[in-house]
């Protein structure tokens, strides 16, 4: 096994490294072992990520029993849910960058040989993950764990029913005591977002890339088994360093098309898409929308979850979690089973060693009786978004929606007119400027397409935008539009009333302008000022790309 640390550690010029070492208690013995670093995202942004300060002292109990010497240290995360439908969000995507980044200088700083780690709220997961890619350590990725459902009136609430909670009050149709009962119950302690929103959507893919352990996305953040499986997570890192197994080993093209299967199969949040192209750039795998439609249209969509169905992670987690899908798909060769995982051993050989129960539930559907024959995190592309846009069709009926446009520069615009009922039913709401360079930071739209659902709209609107959406969205909306309006995409030349198709049977996403229209206006037009000129958001509007290549940044060298 390679050890890095003795770059540091080892002969008589690393004297005054040792020194400072000691002083925070290390001994000679501990400095003759590889370091693992153990990152979390742990901090008091969030629910999802505050009890994770406390899993990372498991995990470096594990690191210590296998016999090597834990660091720990922390990072960033933002509270997607917190900084929801203000300037806050425009933070969000540009924490990913931020999270794999400051991961991989404290790795590269201080020559750590291996890495565990632990992450909670959305973006977190794929930032996490991003540096063990980028940085080709031996690493194990584990989750936070999901929430556990508030309940009111028997009923299983999750932070989305709040959101939605909001528009049916703006509409009249709640009372102000109903939003509070729903505000005081939908999030009862710690723990990632309960339903297959962003997190536990990267927490399921974790697990069918390889790069956690079987079993580890599923059990909730306060269940007593979440430690344990933390504590296995770190035991499983130092094996992985005595066998030498990089993240490169484990993150192939098939692993890959596994991660897509799985998305698909739980009808999980399209930032699942957004998150797999970013992390196949770290390795140099070479993955496009066309490889996400080829999967989709082979995966049925098997799982009945949270926002589009009816069920939490916790509950999936009482049959048998990610393991009991992948079992599923497996023994209908839909995914790869030789693919080497975070245990050294392949998925079909972790799926042959667990005791996988067959109980009767309503919650994953058999292949052969599915909730959709085909998976739901479909790709567009058209006159409105040549290079793609993607949409989940998860828990939406309809396949085909044509409208007349209404048009905001930006997401607080069409949240007042939402808030205000200046919606009109038929009509398909365009939100652009929001993209990865133009917000910058392709904010998430919950708190509109929420309020839409609870006035009722849900079903008689579509949206359009070059921003994201939660995985707690539902209905007919597309994101992910490229290019995006701010460096001149067809976005930015829809004007009021113009007639927009969205079908996603035939994946097209078209306006209907004349080219010779469109060429007008694209004459007329030139790009707004930016919204920052200098900081965090400026740095990363002028190196972020598409998001059709998964709103990576890319060095201008």
């Amino acid at each position: 096994m390679e050890i890095s640390s003795r770059n540091v550690v080892a002969g008589t010029a690393r004297a005054p490294h040792r020194a400072m070492y000691k002083a925070m208690g290390l001994t000679d013995s501990d400095l003759d072992k590889p370091f693992v670093g153990v990152c979390h995202t742990g901090n008091e942004a969030t629910p999802c990520n505050i009890h994770l300060p406390q899993l990372a002292l498991k995990a470096k109990e594990g690191v210590t029993d296998a016999g090597a010497t834990p660091r720990e240290f922390s990072t960033i995360a933002v509270s997607d849910g917190i900084a929801m439908g203000h300037e806050g969000m425009k933070s969000s995507l540009v924490s990913r960058e931020v999270i794999a980044d400051s991961i991989e200088l404290m790795v590269r700083a201080h020559q750590y040989d291996a890495l565990v780690g632990i992450a909670g709220c959305d973006k977190s997961l794929p930032g996490t993950m991003m540096a063990m890619a980028r940085l080709d350590l031996p690493s194990v990725f584990v989750y936070g764990g999901t929430i556990m459902p508030g309940m009111l009136n028997g009923k299983e609430l999750t932070i989305v029913d709040v959101y939605e909670a909001v528009g049916a009050y703006d509409a009249g149709n709640l009372s102000l005591e109903g939003l509070k009962d729903i505000e005081n119950t939908a999030c009862p302690n710690s723990g990632s977002c309960g339903g297959m929103f962003t997190a536990n959507t990267m927490a399921s893919i974790s697990e069918a890339i390889g790069l956690a352990l079987p079993g580890s996305a599923s059990p909730p953040a306060e269940d007593d088994r979440r430690g344990k499986m933390v504590y296995d997570t770190g035991r499983a890192c130092v094996d992985l360093l005595e066998q030498n197994i990089k993240p490169s080993q484990i993150l192939t093209f098939e692993a890959f098309e596994n991660a897509i299967t799985m998305l698909n199969a739980v009808g999980g949040s399209t930032n699942g898409i957004l998150h797999l192209l970013a992390l196949s750039n770290e390795v140099g795998i070479k993955l496009t929308y066309d490889d996400f439609e080829r999967v989709r249209r082979k995966t049925p969509h098997l799982a009945d979850m949270k926002p589009g169905g009816n069920y939490v992670m916790n509950s999936l987690d009482k049959i048998g979690g990610i393991p009991f899908v992948l079992k599923k798909l497996l023994d209908k060769d839909l995914i790869h089973g030789n693919c080497i995982t975070a245990t050294g051993k392949t998925i079909k050989e972790n799926l042959a060693s667990m005791n996988i129960p067959e109980p009767e539930q309503q919650i994953v559907r058999p292949i052969d009786n599915p909730i959709h024959r085909v998976g739901t995190a479909v790709i567009l592309k058209g006159s409105l978004a040549p290079d793609g846009a993607v949409i989940k069709t998860a828990g939406v009926e309809m396949t085909k929606f044509t409208g007349k446009a209404q048009v905001f520069d930006r997401e607080e615009y069409a949240f007042d007119a939402v808030a205000k009922g200046e919606i009109d039913e038929g009509h398909v709401i365009v939100i652009r400027y929001e993209g990865p360079k133009g917000g910058p930071g392709m904010r998430e739209m919950l708190a509109t397409t929420a309020a839409l659902v609870g006035q009722g709209l849900g079903k008689k609107v579509a949206m359009v935008t070059d921003g994201r959406f939660s995985g707690g969205t539902r209905g007919f909306m597309v994101g992910h539009v490229a290019p995006e309006a701010y460096v001149g995409g067809p976005i930015a030349l829809v004007k009021n009333n113009d007639e927009i198709t969205i079908d996603t049977e035939t994946n097209i996403i078209d306006l209907h302008v004349s080219e010779e229209e469109l060429q007008k206006r694209r004459q007329e037009w030139s790009p707004p000022k930016p919204n920052y000129t200098k900081g965090a958001l400026a740095k990363y509007a002028s190196l972020v790309g598409s998001a059709a290549q998964g709103a990576i940044t890319t060095p201008i060298l």
